[in-house]
């Protein structure tokens, strides 16, 4: 018989589990990306195939946005382990279904943005409960535990990636194959989470009435302010992530799946000082320390042409976006407990609804600036691959769609800088 405290550590590795499958997933999406839009996108429209992967790969934001949105304000009435099991369930599905994809013709485009939507629906199910429950567990140390958490996000793309390299560059293996592997955890996560109870979350602790908590957020002006910096920050960390394997493997002279890898190096590192910092400066102050390096370094990386000057880019940018996600998460938490997993829901819904946008976008800002480049759709058809004409041309998109997205980071230093200014004027 387990004591308290070892049910509670028991249940924060299973919620460490249940998102390092989700970043697994999201690494292994990024990773298979390039080679799924050779066998499978360019055949159906190598003019548009940019973005083409891209809608692809923003359809599993679609999938965690809509659970996400569902779930968290009925996470109580569902209970923490049916959320994890469900999740588990759909992290089962969604690879069989881009398995399937590859065999189904005409269909292939349709059975590819489904299985990313159910692939997504996990990721959804597993943020609006682990939040939530973490929140409960530790909630005199959100920022703290909800980094700690998180800091498993980027261990689990370090892996993802690493395995990605591994089968594409030294063992030369099918990308059916790296799909395929994001199943067996998803079913560990199934048998464990079935064998523990889950705690209640924080509001129904308190008794904060069901009513009460689905209006808290309307009742407070300020809490939206929180769901559009969410919107912000998300594409600032999570939409360059999943779009350097696309660009940088053809201009930096490295697998772009390795940056991702060695940014999630740094974040997994730097997540565990959250605490310690945020309260040194406060979460707003930690966040607003996180802009000016996330939008330099994503400078830094459009115009990066070798390993080295990738891998500088990206030191900085890490050093950005590290505390973004957990820290906004944390942040909502802390200032409107009343709103619950609905509250912490409704911002992760934002997050996941921001890239759902942006990865489509940046598809098109950089098969618009290819052809630019090249001069017509002619034109580009006609470059032979791996040839220096067609690296320049490449190279001209990536750095257009990262130059993009990092004005973002820009806009937040003004925005977290007048968060904390108000917030300071109105304690006083």
């Amino acid at each position: 018989m387990k004591t308290p405290e070892e049910h509670k550590k028991s249940i924060f590795w299973i919620c460490v589990l249940a998102l390092f499958i989700a970043a697994l997933a999201n690494a292994v999406r990024a990773g298979a990306a390039g080679a799924m839009k050779v066998a499978l996108l360019d055949p159906i429209d190598a003019q548009h195939s940019g973005e083409l992967i891209g809608t692809v790969l923003g359809n599993s934001f679609l999938g965690f946005a809509l659970s996400l949105l569902v779930i968290s304000p009925l996470l109580d009435r569902f209970g923490a382990k049916r959320v994890i099991l469900f999740a588990a369930a759909c992290y089962i599905v969604g690879p069989l279904l881009v398995l399937v994809a590859g065999g189904a013709g005409s269909s292939t485009v349709l059975l590819l943005n489904l299985a990313m939507v159910i692939w997504g629906f996990g990721w959804g199910a597993t943020e609006a409960s682990i939040n939530p429950v973490i929140a409960t567990l530790y909630s005199n140390d959100k920022t703290g535990k909800l980094n700690a958490l998180h800091a498993w996000w980027p261990a689990g793309l370090i892996v993802g990636g690493l395995t990605s390299v591994a089968f594409f560059q030294w063992f030369d293996l099918p990308w059916q194959a790296l799909v395929a592997i994001c199943i067996v955890p998803g079913v560990v996560l199934a048998i464990w989470a079935s064998r523990h109870s889950f705690p209640q979350t924080e509001s129904k602790v308190a008794a904060v009435p069901f009513g009460e908590m689905m209006a808290e957020p309307f009742k407070r002006p300020g809490f939206w302010v929180f769901f559009a910096i969410m919107f912000l920050t998300a594409s600032s960390e999570l939409a360059p992530g999943a779009w350097v394997d696309v660009t940088l493997s053809q201009t930096v002279g490295m697998p772009g799946i390795l940056v991702l890898v060695y940014v999630s190096a740094i974040m997994f590192i730097m997540r565990h000082f959250a605490g310690a910092l945020d309260q040194r400066f406060s979460d707003m102050g930690l966040l607003l320390m996180c802009t000016l390096p996330a939008s330099l370094g994503l400078y830094l990386l459009s115009i990066a042409n070798s390993p080295v000057t990738a891998l500088l880019a990206a030191t900085v940018w890490a050093f950005g976006v590290c505390f973004m996600w957990p820290t906004m998460l944390a942040a909502v938490s802390r200032r409107y407990p009343k709103s619950g997993p609905w509250g912490i829901g409704l911002v992760g819904f934002a997050g996941a609804l921001a890239i759902y946008y942006v990865l489509p976008q940046l598809g098109a800002i950089y098969d618009q600036a290819k052809l630019e480049k090249a001069g017509s759709e002619a034109a580009f058809a006609a470059l032979e691959p791996g040839s220096p004409e067609l690296q320049q041309v490449l190279a001209f998109a990536a750095a257009q769609s990262f130059q993009t997205i990092a004005i973002i980071p820009i806009a937040l230093f003004f925005i977290f800088g007048a968060v904390r200014l108000v917030e300071r004027s109105t304690k006083g």
